[in-house]
């Protein structure tokens, strides 16, 4: 029974209805009838097009538009000579399914690794003179709204010299009713005045400065940025995009490990400075406790959503209190007075 195709050249853009049939070194076959050339062809130059429950197409190498299509599943005399279609892919069939599932995944986990790991790489890759100026940029018009006055300027350079602000750390207060704290890269930290006049004590805002300075020192901030904005960061250039890198800051909320780090950070620089940690854990649990009651939401949404809150934390400050010792406040009252009143007269943002 002749098994016929539906067949195009190629050429002509008709399509015929010839007969196939295999040669005598059942290497080849023929095409016959309805004025198609007959060949011989090889079947080793057929190529899959595709294939459905009813019909498989071939196409034949270096000849394209050329093309055989089986109306009925193939008689097994020509079936057997006929090359597979690819159920995967090309490579996947010779390599194998379950194997390339493995490779596949190994690649996935690698993947995955260099996301966590290159982002702290490359920040530390990063020239302190690139950072500073990053900073610098980062906190622009910021600037324009720090509160400034000399007694207020001498209790904030007491507070830092008090916790070992390195001498590339600026420190600076914006007047802004946001009850948060930002550590731009290059030694750029921004405490806002709403904090300030949150706070209880000179201790808590120390305890938040020394957390920030930790986020300094371990340059979370230009791997937060990293990691958010990938190398487009290095290679695109900063300052056309430095609004959203500024905002991004302002609203980066670190890993568990980051966030610990800085914590320990700030309790060293606590202990060294002989400075109580428990006003800062007790600052802790009085967020935490308000950020549960209704209408506090926006005073506190600013520093919970850039620096989430547990009880494990507020705990890590309480259980760093030394027994028996004796803590010397981070300001005096008059320091502490002169503080929270410098952005009396500054403008705000």
């Amino acid at each position: 029974m002749e098994t016929r195709v539906w067949h195009y050249d190629g050429q002509s853009g008709e399509r015929r209805m010839p007969a196939i049939a295999p040669s005598a070194d059942e290497r080849h076959f023929t095409l016959a009838g309805d004025g198609a050339d007959p060949g011989p062809y090889a079947f080793a130059d057929l190529q899959p097009h595709g294939t459905s429950h009813h019909e498989r197409a071939f196409g034949l190498k270096g000849r394209p538009g050329w093309r055989i299509t089986f109306l009925e599943f193939p008689p097994s005399e020509i079936a057997v000579h006929l090359p597979k279609p690819a159920r995967y892919g090309k490579w996947i069939d010779r390599f194998g399914l379950w194997r390339s599932a493995g490779v596949l995944a190994m690649l996935a986990v690698l993947v995955v690794g260099l996301t966590l790991k290159l982002p702290p790489l490359l920040a530390r890759l990063i020239p302190a003179s690139v950072e500073q100026r990053m900073g610098r940029l980062l906190v622009g018009n910021l600037g324009s709204y720090a509160c400034s006055t000399p007694a207020g300027d001498a209790a904030l350079k007491a507070l830092g010299a008090r916790l070992r602000q390195d001498s590339d750390v600026t420190i600076r207060v914006v007047h802004a009713p946001m009850v948060n704290a930002v550590a731009f890269p290059g030694g750029q930290v921004v405490l806002f005045d709403g904090l300030i006049q949150h706070a209880s004590s000179p201790d808590e805002v120390a305890g938040v400065l020394g957390h920030e300075l930790g986020h300094v020192a371990h340059r979370d901030g230009m791997e937060s940025l990293i990691r958010q904005y990938g190398l487009s960061l290095l290679l695109g250039g900063f300052d056309s995009n430095i609004s959203d890198y500024g905002n991004a800051l302002l609203n980066a909320r670190y890993s568990r490990k980051a966030e610990a780090g800085a914590d320990g950070y700030a309790i060293g620089r606590l202990q060294a400075a002989n400075i109580s940690p428990l006003p800062t854990a007790a600052l802790f649990a009085r967020l935490a406790k308000q950020d549960e009651q209704p209408g506090n939401a926006g005073l506190l949404l600013s520093y919970l959503s850039s620096h989430p809150l547990s009880a494990s934390r507020e705990q890590v400050f309480r259980k760093s209190a030394r027994a028996g010792a004796v803590y010397r406040p981070a300001l005096d009252a008059a320091q502490w007075q002169a503080l929270r009143t410098m952005c009396g007269n500054s403008p705000r943002p």
